[in-house]
């Protein structure tokens, strides 16, 4: 299962992608697919039909690890009347 991410780039518009798994501490890189603007439009420097991606940390700021459509239904709203 994959998880979606927004990686923010340094002094770059963030992107969404979809990543097998979380980088560990250790990693220097990160390893991702399906890469798309914040609006879902394609990324113009991305060739069409390249399918995975492998950028160094050093030009990435934070990612944020977004919750997938499953995770989402198992999660019960709390909400006040």
């Amino acid at each position: 299962m994959t998880k979606p991410v927004i990686i923010h780039f340094l002094n770059e518009d963030p992107i969404r992608a979809e990543m097998e798994e979380l980088p560990s501490p250790s990693d220097s890189t990160i390893t991702f697919m399906a890469p798309r603007k914040l609006d879902g439009k394609p990324i113009p420097y991305i060739t069409a039909g390249a399918v995975s991606f492998i950028f160094p940390w050093h030009r990435i700021s934070f990612l944020e690890v977004m919750t997938s459509e499953e995770e989402r239904r198992e999660v019960v709203d709390f909400f006040r009347e």
